[in-house]
């Protein structure tokens, strides 16, 4: 068998001391928005509130993942903690589309019933939303490139600021126009945009966790590619996944049309592992040397 990790590929640990900035400001958001959204009777700053506080828990959930993720394998956790991020993503994007769903539902009934909003508090309070949720999407911008853990705490965060944007235009239709029913539509609009934003992570993150191949990575492509080398007859047997956004895999059976010996297999396994990494950005390759195996011969073989 054997087994490489090309190292072609650099990785950065994320501290996570950006990520736990952001909490302790929305920390202090929610705790400001609820009191406000209470005292002015404002649906859209209560679940712009109810929304900072899911992500109060979202974003404690990535800052815990993100420990979790640089702590080395052990024998009983041979992988470590590498997969933590992507349970946290999925978690994120799941709360995001729930409360979504409940913040359309009570945007309907209250469309139906408007009442009397205090907009200037409500004004002052989405413009300290605005400003600390932007201060938040500046520190993990970076970040959010780098790691789909980090993409969903930055989404939340981004969601947040435009949603805090919303509620301050609706504070000044309210002060200006007494469009109190603006309150609910805004509601509406911001909960229509957290299902668009948390649906797209939380299929990227499920297929993940499923271990399906990336949707990049064509497996034809990759046969076909392998094929080119010299002495190999049949890559076959092929798994490709993402164990977190930085290691891709593969793991395959590959079929000689001689029989060599290890030296030669060596050989011919860095050629591999070059192909995959520079044609596909696959940096985690394991292979399993056959000669004459009577076993199928298929690219894809359910176990």
């Amino acid at each position: 068998m054997g087994h490489s990790h090309s190292h072609n590929h650099s990785h950065t640990p994320l501290k996570g001391t950006n990520l736990l900035i952001s909490i302790v400001l929305n920390i202090l958001i929610t705790v400001s928005q609820v009191i406000g959204g209470l005292v002015s009777g404002s649906l859209a700053l209560l679940s712009d509130a109810l929304h900072n506080l899911t992500d109060v828990i979202s974003l404690v959930i990535s800052y815990i993942a993100n420990r979790l993720s640089g702590k080395k394998a052990s024998t009983n956790k041979t992988f470590g903690y590498k997969r933590a991020e992507l349970i946290a993503a999925f978690v994120n994007a799941s709360t995001l589309i729930v409360i979504a769903v409940l913040l359309i539902i009570e945007a309907i009934k209250r469309f139906f019933n408007p009442q009397t909003i205090a907009s200037e508090l409500v004004i002052w309070l989405s413009l300290f939303g605005i400003l600390a949720n932007g201060l938040s999407v500046f520190l993990l911008k970076n970040d959010a490139k780098k790691n789909i853990n980090m993409k969903s705490a930055y989404a939340h965060l981004l969601t947040d600021m435009l949603a805090s944007i919303a509620v301050l235009v609706g504070g000044l239709l309210m002060k200006f126009y007494q469009l109190f029913w603006v309150d609910s539509v805004l509601t509406f609009l911001i909960a229509v945009y957290l299902v668009y934003v948390g649906f797209d992570l939380l299929k990227n993150s499920t297929r993940m966790l499923m271990l399906f191949t990336p949707p990049e990575i064509d497996i034809k492509e990759v046969v076909k590619e392998v094929h080119k080398i010299p002495t190999v007859n049949k890559l076959h047997h092929i798994h490709v996944w993402c164990l977190n956004d930085e290691e891709l895999h593969l793991e395959a059976h590959l079929d000689f049309k001689k029989d060599i010996s290890l030296s030669e297999f060596n050989e011919v396994l860095a050629e591999v592992e070059t192909v995959l990494h520079d044609k596909f950005g696959i940096n985690h390759v394991n292979i399993q040397p056959e000669f004459n195996k009577e076993d199928a011969k298929d690219f894809i073989v359910q176990d």
